[in-house]
C-alpha cells in the first residue's frame, strides 16, 4: 500500500465564529491510499481544541509505515497499528481509517452504507450552521440558508439573545443550539435554557465546559431541553458515563478515529439509551460523503461542514434542501473533481 497526502486550505463563505475561535480559513488533509491499481481517499481535518494542526499530520503520516500489511482488506489490523503508533492524533488517524474503508467499497463495488446493510432513506434531515456575527451578518445567513429546514446557532459569547432573535425575526425553523462550552457556570447555563424553551430549540449541545461534568449533571436535572454531549464525547470509552449527564452524543469523525470506531459508538449510545447525533468540522466532501454513509443510524445530522465552504476540490454526497443524498457510488462516494 503506498500512502500520499496533500493540505487543502478551505475557503468559508462567511467568517465562522464559535465562542472559543474564529476563521476564515480551514487547513485540512486529504490522503491518497493506493493498492492493486485502486485508489482510497481519506481526510484530516485537524482542531487546536484536540491539539492538532498540519504539523503534526505530517509527522504522524510520515511516520506510520502501511507497506507491511499485505491488503487493505485487514482493516482491523491496520487500524489497531495505527492507533498504537501515538496517542490522540485522532484526525490523522480518521483519514486512515476513511481511505481504508473507501478504497475496500471501491474493491467491492459497494457504497459503505449497503455493505452495512443500512437503508438510505432513513437519513435524518441535516441542519446548516449559523455562525456567531452580528444581526446583520446573521440574518444575511439565515437568508441564504433558505433552502435548509433545520438550522444549527452557534452561541456561548455575551450576543445570545441577539443571535436567536434576529433568527426568530426572520424564521420560526427548529434550531438546534450549540454553546460549545460557553456557559461557564451552572446559573448562566440554566438561565439559558429557560430562556430557549419556548423557542422552538430541539437540543442543547455542549452547554458547559467538559470538565465540569458534575455541573453538567445537575443541569440535566433542571433543564427542560434535551443536553448533546460533543466535547465530552471523543471516543468509544467516553460513553459510559455520559448518559448520567447528556440525553444524545455527537459524534465526529475527526474526534473519534474514523467510521470503525463511529459504528461502535452509535451502537454504545443506543444501548445506554441515549440519542445519536453526526457532526462534523470544516471539511471537504471527502470527510462529509464518508460520516455521511452512516446517517441512516442517526437521530440529528449536522454534516455541513463542506456546504460553508467555496472551494470544495472533491465531489460526493450531495446536501440537497438538507437531505443527504447517497448513491450507488462505490465506496465513501468522493472523487476529486476535475
Amino acid at each position: 500500500m503506498k500512502l500520499t497526502w496533500k493540505r487543502y486550505d478551505l475557503q468559508l463563505k462567511h467568517t465562522f465564529r464559535i465562542s472559543r475561535s474564529a476563521r476564515d480559513t480551514v487547513s485540512t488533509m486529504i490522503i491518497s491510499l493506493e493498492h492493486d491499481g485502486i485508489i482510497g481517499y481519506g481526510e484530516a481535518s485537524p482542531s487546536a481544541r484536540y491539539g492538532e494542526d498540519s504539523t503534526t499530520l505530517e509527522t504522524f503520516f510520515s511516520t506510520i509505515d502501511l507497506a507491511k500489511f499485505e491488503s487493505p482488506f485487514l482493516i482491523d489490523d491496520i487500524l489497531k497499528y495505527v492507533d498504537a503508533v501515538a496517542p490522540g492524533n485522532t484526525s490523522a488517524k480518521c483519514a486512515v481509517d476513511i481511505a481504508l474503508h473507501d478504497w475496500v467499497g471501491k474493491k467491492l463495488h459497494t457504497p459503505l452504507y449497503r455493505m452495512w446493510g443500512l437503508n438510505p432513506m432513513k437519513v435524518p434531515l441535516c441542519s446548516f450552521t449559523i455562525a456567531i456575527d452580528t444581526k446583520e451578518i446573521v440574518q444575511q445567513k439565515v437568508r441564504e440558508a433558505e433552502e435548509y429546514p433545520i438550522l444549527k446557532v452557534k452561541v456561548g459569547l455575551d450576543n445570545d439573545k441577539e443571535m436567536i432573535e434576529s433568527i426568530r425575526e426572520i424564521t420560526d425553523k427548529p434550531l438546534f443550539v450549540d454553546a460549545n462550552e460557553g456557559w461557564k457556570t451552572r446559573e448562566k447555563a440554566l438561565e439559558s435554557v429557560r430562556w430557549l424553551k419556548d423557542k422552538n430549540i430541539v437540543f442543547i449541545e455542549q452547554p458547559m465546559p467538559s470538565a465540569q461534568f458534575d455541573d453538567i449533571r445537575w443541569l440535566r436535572d433542571h433543564s427542560e431541553l434535551p443536553l448533546i454531549a460533543d466535547e465530552s464525547v471523543i471516543r468509544l470509552s467516553d460513553i459510559p458515563s455520559l448518559s448520567q449527564a447528556y440525553d444524545g452524543i455527537n459524534i465526529k469523525l475527526m474526534k473519534c478515529t474514523g467510521v470503525r470506531e463511529a459504528l461502535k459508538m452509535i451502537h454504545t449510545a443506543r444501548a445506554t439509551g441515549m440519542k445519536v447525533m453526526m457532526g462534523c468540522m470544516i471539511e471537504s466532501a471527502v470527510g462529509i460523503s464518508a460520516g455521511a454513509q452512516l446517517g441512516p443510524l442517526l437521530d440529528y445530522c449536522d454534516l455541513d461542514g463542506n456546504v460553508l465552504i467555496t472551494n470544495d476540490p472533491f465531489d460526493g454526497v450531495r446536501n440537497t434542501r438538507g437531505k443527504m443524498i447517497l448513491t450507488n457510488a462505490p465506496g465513501i462516494g468522493a472523487m476529486p473533481r476535475t
